[in-house]
């Protein structure tokens, strides 16, 4: 019988997973516990500022090729198995014996958590972690029940993360010694060979993006914040693209920075927390996520310290991918819900390193749901082995590792509710200007404010628009605030023909990209695709 420590439902133990002959389970243990685990336990260090430096090893992003799905008669045809790799029931059962009776004899950290602020849609979810500094970080980023709530808590998934598992591809039917397995019926994800904690958050995202759209509920991979006017906002961005940061305005009210859902009564965020890119961070340009990085708690990811334990948040030596996870409380202005009204604006961010796409453009609704398919934005020279020059990268519905389904099946519920609800829709360009990715210079955060504060107010809606010769969106001509020559992108290039040369090389990007969502669109989606609406 193993030492059960901490406050939790004694009919759900850890023995309701299978877990047997473990050596202690410490159960909801607090930020100062866990830190204290961590450090004696030799997982992490102290910063000087008093938050938790973990470092992840070899793996420091996700394993996108080694997470699998279970393939059963309830996912045989609802899961998108283009986009998601089959793992046998078999396969996955062996997968969960082998690792439970790696677990025995071990120390485990549980924690019993909560995705989904609306109650009619949350997820309880139970986290069972090797390390303590995983269970403090899963802690910050899901919703944390109240303590007297946690002795009536049963799960409806469990993730069990044993980063000390070695998976073996031929017995396990998976790729490497690294495996995220998700049975998406039974409610169970198993995670192994891999240190790298965002692997159990967008677990959860996952599963909640396979339950959700079956009661007509759209998960969106995308930050949300609110005015003091109930004029909700959605931002859609992939990584790098400034989701986290353009949500954080103090301003507005944050209601959450990367997973959320869109119900019947608006929207409601899936976490309790942020996970934001510390790269190159600074008190200047990013004032609220920075302090977060000097509170007890936070969790910093493969960031770099100096002698005296201060970040080094320039040094990319480990990783560009360093990140800090936080409770959502510690920004100021955030939301103590976790709920929003059913948002007035949509915004779509991409990252265009081709320095081609206009710093804001408006989309209707059909062409809102083909920016939302394509999910465009690029990496740039240099962040990963092999890119020597701007690469396209399109991740459907801006989310494409962690969406079930087919991407249709969120697009179409997305337009539907975008028509129902009315809402303005704007593609947001964070990337280059005056010329692509080292020729040109990246848009200067000032002039992206300044243009989403007038389209998040309603005021750009008035304003007056040119099309775009390429995209065939509408940009505005004049805004407030922003310096007017930005706004259209061929003026900003020394030689206009070079620039007109790159739009058609994108435009050529974006068509053969949609060509494999065509058979599943209307002929609006169809029509407004880039190139389409200028020809005709």
């Amino acid at each position: 019988m193993a030492e059960e420590l901490g406050v939790f439902n004694h009919e759900f133990s850890a023995r309701e997973s299978g877990l047997r002959g473990l050596k202690r389970v410490y159960y909801n243990l607090l930020p100062a516990e866990l830190c204290e685990e961590a450090v004696r336990r030799g997982e992490a260090t102290m910063t000087a500022d008093g938050a938790l430096r973990a470092l992840t090893g070899q793996h420091t992003g996700r394993s996108a090729k080694d997470k699998f799905v279970v393939f059963d008669d309830a996912t045989r045809n609802a899961v998108w198995w283009d986009n998601n790799k089959p793992m046998s029931a078999e396969h996955f059962a062996l997968l969960k014996a082998d690792m439970l009776a790696h677990a025995e004899g071990k120390d485990l950290f549980v924690q019993d958590l909560i995705g989904g602020a609306d109650s009619q849609n949350a997820l309880p979810t139970r986290v069972v972690t090797e390390y303590a500094w995983h269970s403090l970080f899963i802690r910050n980023l899901l919703i944390r029940p109240d303590m007297d709530a946690l002795e009536r808590f049963q799960a409806k998934l469990t993730i069990i993360n044993l980063p000390s598992f070695v998976a073996d591809p031929k017995r396990y039917g998976c790729r490497t010694e690294t495996v995220i397995a998700c049975d998406l019926e039974n409610g169970l994800v198993l995670i192994g060979g891999t240190s790298y904690a965002g692997e159990m958050k967008k677990s959860v995202f996952t599963v909640l993006n396979y339950l959700l759209p079956a009661r007509g509920v759209m998960p969106m991979h995308c930050s949300a914040n609110v005015g003091d006017n109930g004029d909700a906002a959605v931002f859609f961005g992939l990584s790098g693209t400034g989701k986290t940061t353009l949500s954080a305005d103090p301003e507005r009210t944050l209601i959450g920075d990367d997973e959320h859902g869109w119900g019947a009564d608006g929207l409601f965020n899936f976490e309790g927390g942020c996970y934001a890119k510390t790269i190159r961070l600074s008190a200047e340009a990013e004032p609220q996520i920075y302090g977060t990085t000097k509170r007890f708690g936070t969790v910093l990811e493969n960031v770099v310290l100096d002698a005296d334990r201060k970040p080094d948040f320039d040094d990319a030596s480990l990783t560009e991918n360093t990140r800090c996870a936080y409770p959502l409380h510690y920004i100021s202005n955030a939301s103590c819900t976790g709920r929003a009204p059913h948002p007035k604006t949509i915004i779509m961010l991409t990252a265009d390193a081709f320095g081609v796409l206009p710093p804001i453009a408006r989309l209707t609704p059909d062409q809102a749901m083909y920016h939302f398919l394509s999910g465009y934005t690029a990496k740039v020279a240099g962040t990963e082995k092999g890119v020597t020059e701007p690469e396209a990268t399109f991740s459907t519905c801006f989310g494409a590792p962690f969406m079930p389904r087919h991407p249709a099946e969120y697009g179409n519920l997305l337009k539907a509710l975008i028509a129902k609800h009315g809402v303005d829709c704007w593609l947001v360009n964070t990337g280059w200007t005056g010329g692509a990715y080292g020729i040109g210079q990246r848009m200067p955060i000032r002039q992206t404010r300044a243009m989403l504060k007038e389209a998040l107010s309603g005021r750009l809606r008035d304003a007056q628009f040119r099309v775009d010769s390429h995209f065939g969106f509408s940009v505005p001509v004049d805004i407030a605030g922003v310096e007017r020559s930005i706004l259209n992108p061929r003026s900003t290039w020394a030689d206009p023909c070079a620039y007109d040369a790159q739009a058609a090389k994108l435009v050529d990007m974006f068509v053969a990209n949609f060509a494999r969502f065509e058979p599943h669109v209307d002929s609006g989606v169809k029509a407004a695709a880039p190139g389409v609406l200028v020809a005709a």
